[in-house]
């Protein structure tokens, strides 16, 4: 069965609309964007519908939606980086939940493709939770070679509302044809992902990928049509 996961808890309140059509759900938790009341709203949701819940650390700036690196000392943003962890993990907690896995939000992600520094200091960072929580990482990255040294259990994530460039990062978003919007053309994205595990780049390659979740961002054109037709098309499979 293919897992479909989601970022949820930013703020666009279509979570009770979203959460049916998942498996797994990326909670913000204080970062990018989230409070304690739409953490709750979040876990509530999840728990009817026996999700996955995830943590969604990102960098510390609302103003950006996380989306962008910002000026901040490593001790500052470890802090920052566990006490949104721990936010979400103390409220699932009061519900008798466990956090099952932690998925970087926006640049903090996209960094560590490429970058092995801030994937370690990443790592570092969340390693009290090596044995409890799995870790969101794209395939052939620096993040995942890192994290399989270091003993963490990963899981591979594609993005089925995205583009690809030809060394698997995503297109940036400041790019024209950055965001898959058009539900039959993400099903013409995923198909090779899901059949062959080949991911068709930007340039027209097909470049290996694995994966074990495919994202959809909440906040995508036409998410609700896209995870229907997803579920339409790949559920049985």
């Amino acid at each position: 069965m293919i897992n479909i996961n989601c970022d949820l808890g930013e703020g666009l309140n279509n979570e009770h609309i979203i959460m049916p059509l998942i498996n797994s759900c990326n909670i913000a938790c204080g970062g990018h964007a989230g409070n304690n009341e739409s953490m709750i709203q979040c876990i509530e949701i999840a728990i009817r519908n026996n999700l996955q819940i995830g943590a969604h650390p990102s960098y510390p700036d609302r103003l950006n939606f996380g989306r962008k690196k910002i000026d901040i000392s490593s001790s500052e943003f470890s802090h920052s980086i566990i006490n949104q962890v721990e936010s979400l993990e103390q409220i699932a907690s009061s519900y008798g939940k466990e956090i099952n896995h932690i998925k970087a939000h926006g640049a903090l992600y996209n960094e560590m493709i490429n970058d092995s520094d801030i994937a370690d200091f990443y790592l570092d960072t969340v390693k009290d939770y090596k044995e409890s929580c799995s870790l969101y990482v794209p395939y052939n990255s620096k993040i995942e070679k890192l994290a399989l040294k270091k003993g963490f259990n990963i899981i591979y994530e594609v993005f089925g509302d995205r583009n690809y460039n030809d060394d698997l990062s995503l297109v940036s978003r400041d790019k024209e044809n950055a965001i898959i919007n058009s539900p039959d053309n993400v099903i013409k994205h995923l198909k090779p992902i899901v059949e062959s595990n080949t991911v068709k780049t930007i340039t027209g390659n097909y470049n290996e990928i694995k994966f074990d979740t495919i994202c959809i961002h909440s906040d995508t054109n036409n998410s609700i049509e896209i995870l229907k037709n997803i579920n339409r098309v790949f559920k049985n499979r």
